[in-house]
């Protein structure tokens, strides 16, 4: 009996301390749960030891492990299991959206997840300028690094759009290029079906040819319709459009513009676009027309006018214009007086910058050690004399050679009395803003069949003398619209 009674009482104990044991490996168990938890938590809502904002970009497809994972790889996050955890926790693991986002420095875990779930991405854009030819307009989606591919398919000249396009980071460049394209066509046809029916337009690319040289004609949008009412002027008079873009077009093939005024060589040259040379308009835009151009171009400005000339050396002050050619050349004569002030403000300034140079040469020699630190003078930057549309700042041309000549010295009051006589340059790669009257290809009578002027380079003629005949006679520039 003593036995059994030790024997049950041995089972007793063993009983209990198995109990004992469970019972104590649930409580450390709960123990090292709750510090995990309280670790994680911890960790989850403490500041990271990042010391700058940065970004960080959700690619298209990525779920919450595998942004946690990259998160961890830049350093972002200490430890990707507990931004997981967290993540389902808040169930934030189906909020994540696709873009860019800007991380604050020492954002915590809990920051980094709120805002990859509930803030806007930062906006990732391309914005073309209207006028960009399509070689410029890949030149800098090329140039942009959260674009990825190459471009496969180069559009034709005109087919873009020029607006800004909001884009995903790694957005390949033919998909920017492609919705540019697809725009165009939309806004396009919607001008199309507005445009002024009596226009001798056959097609909607002729729209967009005649809009882009409006385009690459002025940069004041107010002017518009008004250059594309002179255009439409000349060609009803079987007047040559004598752009100065259309030649730079021939010559570069869009690839930018030169800096310059076209030369009297370049004036010459035969290219299907070069508008001094070839009747009507060009085979082809010149550039990429914005929507406001293409409104001119299809709905111009009903007037007489033939004629238009920069009023200053700043395109945004925009043109005279003129119906005809004795109050065109008045109007050319204005801008030889801002010509001859701008000039004069300029050998001024050169002429101070050098007499300060001087005076602090002359200081520094006679041991003055101030002079090392007294602030140097320098001259005042002259306007670029060729590079901007509407700016007719080069020599103009004598009509009877091929070389740039001075510019008149005559004011506005007596251009058309008198002139002096003109130093020749006999190079002909010199940039010769000529009016238009001047230019090549004019025919016998000025006043019905002179060609309007150019917003980048028209000049005025250096003599008092009626414009001489050309060298070689032409018969009247022939409409080839639909030609």
């Amino acid at each position: 009996m003593a036995d059994r009674r030790q024997t049950k009482t041995r089972q007793r104990r063993g009983f209990v301390d198995v109990v004992n044991a469970l019972l104590t490996l649930v409580v450390l168990g709960l123990l090292v749960a709750g510090g995990l938890a309280l670790y994680g938590a911890h960790t989850f809502y403490a500041a990271s030891p990042t010391s700058a904002d940065t970004t960080f970009v959700v690619e298209k497809g990525n779920n919450l492990g595998a942004v946690a994972e990259r998160l961890e790889q830049k350093g972002l996050i200490d430890n990707r299991y507990i931004f997981q955890i967290g993540g389902y926790a808040l169930k934030k693991q189906g909020g994540l959206k696709t873009g860019e986002y800007k991380l604050a420095a020492g954002a915590s875990m809990f920051d980094i997840l709120k805002t990859l779930t509930e803030s806007k991405p930062i906006s990732l854009s391309v914005t073309i300028p209207e006028g960009f030819t399509v070689a410029q307009v890949i030149d800098k989606l090329n140039g942009i690094d959260k674009l990825t591919g190459d471009i496969t398919v180069q559009p034709p000249e005109g087919s873009l759009m020029p607006d800004t396009y909001d884009f995903d980071p790694g957005a390949t460049r033919q998909s920017v290029l492609d919705r540019m394209e697809a725009a165009m066509t939309a806004k396009l046809g919607d001008i199309w079906q507005g445009r002024d029916q009596s226009l001798p337009l056959t097609s909607p690319e002729q729209l967009v040819t005649m809009a882009s040289i409006v385009e690459k004609e002025t940069p004041v949008p107010g002017e518009r319709a008004k250059i594309a009412g002179v255009y439409y002027n000349r060609l009803a008079k079987h007047m040559r459009l004598q752009s100065d873009p259309t030649v730079v077009y021939g010559i570069t093939k869009g690839a930018g513009p030169t800096g310059r005024a076209p030369t009297r060589a370049e004036l010459d040259q035969q290219t299907p676009y070069n508008t001094y040379q070839v009747d009507g308009l060009p085979p082809g835009p010149i550039a990429n027309p914005g929507a406001e151009a293409l409104k001119a171009a299809a709905n111009p400005a009903k007037s007489l006018d033939l004629y238009f000339v920069a009023v200053s050396l700043n395109p945004k002050d925009g043109h005279y214009f003129a119906a005809n050619y004795a109050d065109h050349r008045k109007n050319v004569a204005k801008l030889r007086v801002v010509e001859k002030q701008q000039a004069a403000a300029d050998a001024e300034a050169d002429a101070d910058a050098a007499k300060d140079q001087l005076e602090e040469q002359q200081a520094a020699e006679s041991g003055d050690a101030t002079a090392a630190t007294a602030p140097t003078a320098t001259a005042a930057a002259s306007p670029d004399q060729t590079a901007t549309p509407g700016t007719p700042t080069a020599p103009a041309t004598d009509p009877g050679t091929d070389a740039a000549v001075a510019p008149a010295t005559t004011d506005a009051a007596t251009t058309d009395a008198t002139a002096s006589t003109p130093s020749v340059s006999t190079d002909p790669n010199v940039p010769v803003p000529m009016p238009a009257d001047e230019r090549p290809g004019d025919t016998a009578q000025p006043a019905t069949t002179a060609p309007a002027t150019d917003a980048a380079t028209t000049d005025t003629p250096t003599t008092d003398k009626p414009a001489p005949k050309p060298t070689k006679p032409r018969t009247p520039a022939r409409d080839t619209f639909g030609g």
